[in-house]
């Protein structure tokens, strides 16, 4: 899927109700301040970077895509950095943000752990990183082989796995959250998600949080 399709996704009504829908937990979850500097690793086209840039948040979107960070950037708004780089070896120092994020990135990032070990090592106050969730309907649907359409090639994993690739990190207050519990998008799944509390670890994303000691 080119960049403009993949972004374009997102304005769809479907793709807009899951894309407020994991920004809104992932928002939470951060407990964003005014003024935080934030982080989006493997921002891909920029989306969830964009919604945050509305809360006036100073805003850095990165990923390793030559041509999804040039979209990104002709996207817009002015005043968000744009960076080409690889998670695995973030070009920044430790500490670096207020609070890092990513969305359903590291699952198409080889050596996941040492992204996740560089995420918690540039990040200053939280971080939260969300990946595809092996338990939900969307892999029944989706995951499958080798995954169906923007899927293909991309890794699921369930609760148990991700505990094991933050051990021996710098952090604290550990734990995990889900979204999007029913991905059609329809009004029974809009019911759903407003009545199931985020802590049932079934939705299609998994989000693991923490601080950094």
């Amino acid at each position: 899927m080119d960049a403009a399709s993949y972004d374009g996704w997102y304005e769809t009504p479907r793709g807009h109700w899951i894309g407020e829908t994991e920004y809104r937990l992932v928002s939470r979850i951060l407990d964003v301040q005014t003024d935080d500097s934030l982080l989006d690793v493997g921002c891909g086209t920029g989306w969830f970077t964009r919604r945050f840039f509305q809360n006036d948040l100073r805003m850095t979107g990165i990923d390793p895509d030559p041509q999804w960070i040039s979209f990104a950037k002709k996207r817009g708004p002015t005043g968000i950095d744009w960076i080409r780089g690889d998670a695995r070896s973030l070009p920044f120092r430790n500490r670096s943000y207020d609070r890092v994020f990513s969305v359903s990135a590291l699952c198409f990032v080889e050596e996941e752990r040492q992204a996740v070990s560089e995420i918690v090592r540039v990040t200053k106050r939280r971080f939260a990183i969300g990946w595809l969730n092996r338990d939900s309907l969307l892999y029944r649907k989706k995951g499958g082989g080798e995954g169906v359409g923007s899927y293909r090639g991309a890794r699921w994993h369930s609760p148990d796995e991700l505990s094991g690739f933050f051990a021996s990190l710098p952090i604290r207050d550990l734990r995990m959250h889900s979204a999007v519990f029913l991905p059609s998008g329809s009004k029974w799944a809009r019911t759903i998600e407003n009545v199931l509390p985020n802590k049932v670890l079934s939705g299609a994303l998994l989000i693991v949080s923490g601080e950094r000691r």
